[in-house]
């Protein structure tokens, strides 16, 4: 923890400091929401004026990976500090059980208070560790963790016949629908959650403990819906995914899977282009009411002392590779935005190109504010790469995907530009299969190169890094 003194000394002007001189710290967690989809992410088409102004008072991490791209296992990693197959949350069910050690309970424990505004997905009604705020109320409201049957506890992982497919015909997943105009968003939770987080702001009295404050916005996440003024801006502006022809032909089975089983492999080019240019409308939404909370953090008691990280569970597809809304291991469903900013300490404007992960993102949180963390954590504290940004990074992120509408599991690495991913055997005449692209020479990930002799040695040293970091090999999670 020897950064942490660091940084508040040269912050604060202290040679020491007291729990309740560490500073705040605001996670703000959107669903869904791909990296891309940002200005500050090179996104020319892309409205996120308040996202943007942020990363000029940040740093942007521009190779940042969710650890699973579904909700509740990637949330839980957040509380849990562990990848996928540690915290063994595999698909949007019960999460791990309360007194689980987790984030807000070391940060608590450090002297910090903790609290939960918005969406978690902790499903059993668990709070490790936060004081949850209602956002219909403001007050703070008691855990109810839900009975735990045997048979919950031991779900099995949902897993499709690798030979059996549906004929959907012109049939669209439901997910499509609706899409397009809304002029209801007024009155959609987030706009709730918003207003909880503004009021926490900016009616909290200096001189207590210092706070953790997470913030669970729904938004970008479909419905595909937001008003027209937003929606009219980008008429015509969001070019089209780049499937090569034959393309789809060669995806993974897994990815078959996806397709047939969502229901998403004869989408309509019209219903394709009005389904992205209301998924950006969604995220210049999302942004505005992002912007409101930090409107009310620069007027509160707390604004020069506040680290502010905003990022996201995991990505969207929007058509790229011929997938929509997540399930997958390319970076338009497994990377996603973070960005940290703490003017007093780091100068804003900052890029770091190489790759990290959620459970690097705790780490970070732990270690600003002084808090140990169990020994069986994953991932390393992102804070001397802050500090310097010749740091030796350690570059590199492990995502997992272990739930639904799949024939086997899928792990990834990413260690510097390379891209490895391991698909698991789906029974003894399908797989394993197995991924590797160079992200420097094609950052669209059209171009699998596992096939490639010359790169044998390649993927057999990340996937012996891939096992080390898990802590088991792929098959044996499956």
């Amino acid at each position: 923890m020897k950064w942490v003194s660091v940084l508040i000394a040269a912050a604060l002007g202290a040679t020491g400091a007291r729990a309740a001189e560490r500073p705040n710290v605001i996670v703000i967690m959107s669903d869904e929401h791909a990296a891309s989809v940002m200005g500050c992410a090179g996104n020319a088409v892309a409205r996120t004026p308040n996202l943007d102004a942020l990363a000029a008072r940040g740093v942007v991490f521009d190779a940042h990976y969710c650890s699973s791209p579904i909700c509740t296992p990637a949330r839980q990693s957040f509380t849990t500090g562990k990848y996928v197959s540690g915290h063994r949350v595999w698909s949007n069910t019960l999460g791990v059980p309360e007194g689980t050690p987790s984030l807000p309970r070391v940060l608590n424990a450090a002297g910090y208070e903790s609290f939960l505004i918005g969406k978690m997905h902790y499903k059993g009604g668990e709070a490790h560790g936060y004081q949850v705020i209602d956002e219909k109320t403001g007050r703070v409201r008691p855990a109810r963790p839900a009975a735990r049957p045997e048979a919950a506890k031991a779900r099995p992982r949902a897993r499709l016949g690798a030979e059996a497919f549906r004929d959907n015909g012109d049939a669209l997943g439901a997910e499509f629908s609706p899409l397009g105009a809304d002029e209801t968003l007024d009155q959609f939770i987030d706009v709730a959650r918003r207003d909880a987080a503004v009021n926490f702001l900016l009616d909290r009295k200096p001189g207590g403990k210092p706070f953790f404050l997470t913030v669970g916005f729904i938004a970008p996440h479909y419905p595909l819906v937001a008003p027209q003024e937003l929606l009219a801006r980008y008429k015509d502006k969001v070019p089209a995914p780049a499937v090569p022809d034959g393309y789809l032909d060669a995806l993974p089975l897994n990815y078959k899977h996806l397709r047939n089983d969502r229901r998403f492999e004869k989408v309509p080019a019209a219903t394709a282009k009005l389904a992205r240019e209301a998924y950006y409308a969604r995220v210049e939404w999302a942004d505005r009411q992002i912007g409101l909370v930090l409107t009310a953090l620069k007027e509160s008691n707390f604004a020069d002392n506040t680290v502010v990280v905003y990022t996201s569970d995991h990505g969207e597809n929007l058509g790229e590779h011929g997938l929509w809304w997540k399930n997958c291991l390319y970076d338009s469903g497994a990377r996603v935005p973070l960005i940290v900013s703490w003017p007093a300490r780091w100068k804003g404007g900052q890029h770091r190109v190489g790759a990290c992960g959620v459970v690097d993102l705790v780490q970070t949180i732990a270690d600003v504010g002084g808090a140990a963390v169990p020994k069986d954590w994953k991932g390393a504290s992102l804070v001397p790469w802050l500090h310097d940004p010749k740091h030796p990074w350690r570059d590199f992120a492990v995502s997992e995907y272990y739930a639904g509408y799949v024939a086997s599991g899928i792990a990834m690495i990413r260690q510097g530009t390379w891209k490895y991913v391991y698909h698991t055997r789906a029974d003894a005449k399908h797989g394993p299969e197995v991924e590797l692209y160079d992200l420097a020479a094609d950052p669209g990930e059209l171009r699998n190169l596992a096939k490639d002799a010359k790169h044998a040695d390649r993927i057999a040293a990340m996937h012996k890094v891939l096992v080390a970091e898990v802590g088991e090999d792929p098959e044996k999670t499956e």
